[in-house]
């Protein structure tokens, strides 16, 4: 009897067994998101509860300290259900902390920072009656600046105030070393080049001038680091001082230095507008 030399189909891995083909254990498949949207990485909902920034979070799951239903989670990867999980850190259930959004007239001289490495002051010194929050501060003010600097345990409010699609405007006081005369304005509003960036003010007009300086009002709808000091360094220009007195439309107004106060149901509410429309 001859041989059969028709061509057949070499069974794949995938068909043998009537089994489907699997990716590597070693390969992580992003989890699908569930209907509530709320499949996050485990620092990410350390971070969302307001108990303490994903740095911090994931040093306290490398430490064996968080654990997840009563077993301990040492994977800073590891994705979650927030809505589900039950999250505890030393052996203490962790829990959505209340929201609180906080407004600081923050002094010349302080670090916007938790800790700082040299150990200079810094702004969480004013924050002495909220201890035991979980506050972050929402964007910077250098050491030399003053002025309106918020925070808050809200993450998610806070990305969206800092998201540069926002176009949240915030304004300025600015002294600056000399008078200035309608070319500087003008140069502001116009856009200036600094190591490689372009940068320029959304508005600019005079507030006073004394008899060697000036004061003006720079609204800025961009956040790049110490853009109004480094606008006014590329014109030949030193900033003798610089205070933020808004966001959007929320003013600092008479709030003392060193102050703080919580935002109002109405600010906050004018603040997330902005957000939407941007």
């Amino acid at each position: 009897m001859a041989k059969d030399t028709r061509n057949r189909q070499k069974p794949t891995p995938a068909r043998r067994a009537g089994t489907a083909s699997r990716a590597p254990a070693t390969t992580k498949q992003h989890p699908k998101a569930t209907p509530d949207g709320k499949r996050v990485t485990l620092p990410r909902a350390l971070s969302k509860l307001g108990f303490c920034s994903r740095t911090q979070a994931e040093a306290l799951i490398a430490e064996g300290r968080v654990a997840l239903s009563g077993r301990i989670v040492t994977d800073p990867e590891t994705w979650i259900d927030l809505a589900a999980a039950v999250i505890t850190v030393d052996g203490a259930p962790v829990a959505a902390e209340a929201r609180l959004y906080l407004m600081l007239n923050k002094p010349r001289g302080l670090v916007t920072t938790r800790h700082d490495p040299e150990g200079r002051p810094t702004v969480f010194e004013c924050l002495a009656d909220y201890t035991r929050a979980h506050l972050s501060p929402v964007g910077r003010l250098d050491k030399a600046s003053e002025g309106l600097l918020l925070f808050t345990n809200d993450t998610e409010f806070a990305n969206a105030l800092l998201d540069p699609a926002t176009h949240v405007a915030k304004t300025y006081h600015v002294q600056m070393d000399r008078i200035a005369d309608d070319a500087v304005l003008a140069s502001l509003e116009a856009g200036v080049h600094h190591d490689g960036e372009f940068l320029r003010a959304k508005a600019v007009r005079k507030l006073r001038e004394g008899g060697k300086n000036s004061w003006l009002e720079i609204t800025l709808d961009e956040g790049r680091n110490r853009q109004i000091r480094r606008m006014l360094e590329a014109l030949g220009i030193e900033c003798l001082r610089l205070m933020r007195v808004s966001i959007g439309n929320l003013r600092l107004g008479d709030l003392e230095k060193g102050a703080v106060r919580a935002l109002t149901e109405g600010e906050m509410k004018d603040l997330r507008r902005l957000i939407r429309q941007g």
